[in-house]
């Protein structure tokens, strides 16, 4: 997998459409229903940035870090940050599935056009914090995950559905994590 996304990288924004509104439409509306909003946030699979950089303008407060398993990503990704005087935004070459993040570190966790590592997730999510997974293009996604499954696959981890809306334009699951 990490050889494909190496490959892939020069390039991919222009064909894949990464940072145009279909592509963060259904992420735009997901952030909508996040409240308080966070302090930490978590882009899984952040590619080269579109999705953390927009997380980072919708929370201005929060920092955001965005890991993928491709250096070459995220190496396009940190060209994309620009002045951060503040250090609001970095990335970092990282597994999903084995976060080098510790215990309930983030307010919120997002994974676009991702399969959802649910223990993982709910690892580094912080008691009363969000998990966000979308899928651009909905059930034409590659890595669309029905709604079911991240209900249950969540649940399992005390992260309970606030809402979800499954379209062809663009799905999203919104869940919190139990207070605990």
């Amino acid at each position: 997998m990490r050889s494909f996304f190496e490959r892939a990288a020069p390039g991919w924004d222009e064909r894949t459409g990464a940072g145009g509104v279909e592509h963060l439409a259904a992420l735009a509306k997901a952030t909508t229903h996040v409240a308080p909003d966070p302090e930490r946030v978590l882009d899984l699979g952040t590619g080269t940035g579109e999705a953390a950089l927009f997380l980072a303008r919708e929370f201005p407060r929060a920092s955001v870090r965005g890991v993928d398993i491709s250096e070459a990503m995220v190496t396009a990704a940190q060209a994309k940050v620009g002045l951060d005087p503040e250090g609001r935004v970095s990335f970092k070459v990282a597994d999903a599935s084995a976060l080098p993040h510790n215990a309930d570190s983030f307010d919120l966790v997002v994974g676009v056009n991702m399969p959802p590592f649910f223990a993982e997730i709910a690892r580094v999510l912080r008691s009363g914090g969000h998990a966000i997974v979308v899928s651009s293009w909905g059930a034409a996604t590659p890595f669309y995950t029905p709604e079911s499954v991240l209900d249950r696959g969540f649940g399992r981890h005390g992260i309970n559905r606030v809402t979800a809306v499954d379209a062809a334009d663009g799905s999203f699951w919104v869940g919190r994590k139990r207070v605990s």
